[in-house]
């Protein structure tokens, strides 16, 4: 099964292609020869993961799943959310929008806060929608250089590490991405059968 993932994102290009059976072949953006910015201009998460979806299935003809994922602080209100992102900017830098939420954090003691990633999924004409969360705290300085975006900053819950500092089979296997990735895979085997 040949199936497109909507991102430009390497990192989680291949994150999200360790997590897939063997069976699935992951096409990215590029391959498909899609190298325009699709505009996240949703209001939610899901509503960002259908914008997507819908845009490469139209233009395309293509089944593809996108997701987006936000990073939600309780003592922030949830922010950053659907901006995770552009926190700090358009420019979309990591470092940039880790020093913003540790500064906006700064002196606070309630630091909890959870990843959570919505999947959209186009395929043979029909959508389906899936979800994964992981809860944590986000610490006071950025540990580690694993993963990508703020995963220096937030711990999981049970661990005593970031997700910076984990190993990237560690973190798949408990990541709010893991966890969509996990429904999505598990879905995608009853669609073989």
């Amino acid at each position: 099964m040949k199936i497109v993932f909507a991102t430009h994102n390497a990192h989680k290009l291949r994150e999200v292609q360790q997590l897939l059976p063997e069976h699935i072949q992951l096409l990215s953006l590029e391959a498909i020869g899609c190298m325009e910015e699709i505009p996240e201009t949703g209001s939610t998460l899901e509503e960002n993961a259908k914008i997507k979806a819908d845009h490469i299935t139209k233009k395309y003809g293509l089944d593809c799943f996108s997701d987006d994922t936000g990073l939600l602080i309780d003592a922030l209100e949830g922010a950053p959310g659907v901006y995770s992102a552009r926190y700090a900017g358009e420019q979309k830098n990591a470092a940039d929008n880790m020093s913003k939420v540790l500064h906006e954090l700064h002196g606070k003691t309630e630091r909890c806060a959870h990843f959570k990633t919505v999947i959209y999924l186009n395929l043979n004409g029909r959508s389906h929608v899936f979800e994964g969360k992981v809860h944590g705290t986000i610490t006071e300085t950025a540990k580690g250089n694993q993963g990508f975006g703020y995963d220096p900053i937030f711990k999981p819950e049970g661990y005593q590490h970031t997700f910076g500092e984990l190993s990237s089979s560690t973190k798949n296997s408990i990541s709010h991405r893991g966890r969509a990735i996990q429904k999505l895979v598990a879905f995608l085997k009853n669609q073989d059968k």
